[in-house]
């Protein structure tokens, strides 16, 4: 429904941010795959418990793509808990360190409210302690990220104040800084939507079909949850519109899509759009109803010099 009401590029890229990062097996994945981080090794989707409706209050409409994620993990004999922040941006941002602390604040708050309402006044006992928090930055636009990572190089003399100064590190996912090579390595559903993600026209559709033969996508989806396969299929509906195709032609594809087993065969029948001719077709409406507006409004001045 979205898409055929009209979604801007912004909204296009949230809703590919929270079709991914929604879906715990997939932020699975992309934990393991993209953190760095040996306690998320092998975290699995049963780990992962979606909390964003927790702190939906603190989400600014535009933002409605982050999510917050709680990932439970056994350690040493006990069990902890990591709270992923994953931030989806498509445009380089520079407040966005300050815009993850008020997230972190807030989900500190929620959790000592929580455990207080557990056992009363524990907030200011000696052995309580907060849980971690992972700030991820998901950036999936095309040009190099200029922002600070750092909290510290927002604040006005920071480096007089020097340790008074709060301080933490995002860590960054430049999407475009990773070869399609380097993506492929992964061997999972992410792999894929990731793939798909750096298409942004038409050419790039055409050489992600000439360097991936079909057989990869094939092998990875063969058994693909059904869920994930919608996620794939909406993903594939939001790039085609960005590509400006008419929804028919939109609706077609997707209908034959639907069809297939796994994403191997999806380019088979991309091939069967003839992209520029649809570009030209779509101008050519344009042209005309342009035109259109123009003879009527000579028609009415004309009308207009009658009645005079």
């Amino acid at each position: 429904k979205e898409e055929k009401e009209g979604m801007s590029n912004s909204e296009r890229k949230d809703s590919f941010g929270k079709m991914i990062f929604g879906n715990n097996e997939l932020c699975a994945q992309f934990l393991r795959e993209y953190t760095n981080i040996e306690q998320l090794k092998n975290v699995q989707s049963a780990d992962i418990e979606d909390i964003s409706n927790r702190f939906t209050h603190m989400f600014a409409e535009e933002r409605e793509a982050d999510v917050i994620k709680k990932i439970n993990i056994e350690a040493d004999d006990m069990t902890f808990y990591l709270i992923s922040l994953i931030e989806h941006k498509s445009n380089v941002d520079y407040n966005v360190v300050m815009q993850i602390l008020r997230y972190m604040v807030f989900i500190w708050e929620d959790y000592e409210k929580k455990e207080n309402g557990r056992t009363k006044g524990i907030s200011k006992k000696k052995q309580f302690k907060y849980p971690p928090i992972l700030p991820i930055i998901y950036y999936d636009g095309i040009v190099n990220w200029t922002s600070s990572l750092h909290l510290k190089e927002r604040i006005y003399l920071s480096e007089i104040f020097g340790k008074y100064v709060p301080d933490f590190e995002c860590m960054l996912i430049p999407l475009h800084k990773y070869s399609n090579q380097e993506i492929m390595e992964g061997k999972d559903e992410l792999a894929v939507l990731l793939l798909l993600d750096k298409l942004s026209d038409i050419s790039d559709f055409k050489k992600l079909a000439v360097e991936i033969p079909p057989e990869y996508f094939a092998q990875i989806t063969e058994n693909t949850s059904q869920n994930v396969m919608d996620i794939m299929i909406s993903v594939m509906r939001v790039l085609l519109s960005k590509l400006k195709l008419p929804e028919d032609e939109i609706d077609s594809f997707v209908e034959k899509i639907k069809e297939e087993d796994n994403v191997g065969g999806w380019f088979e029948h991309f091939k069967e759009i003839d992209l520029p001719a649809e570009r030209r077709k779509m101008r050519e409406e344009v042209r005309e109803e342009v035109r259109e507006e123009v003879r009527e409004e000579v028609r009415e001045e004309i009308r207009e010099e009658i009645r005079e």
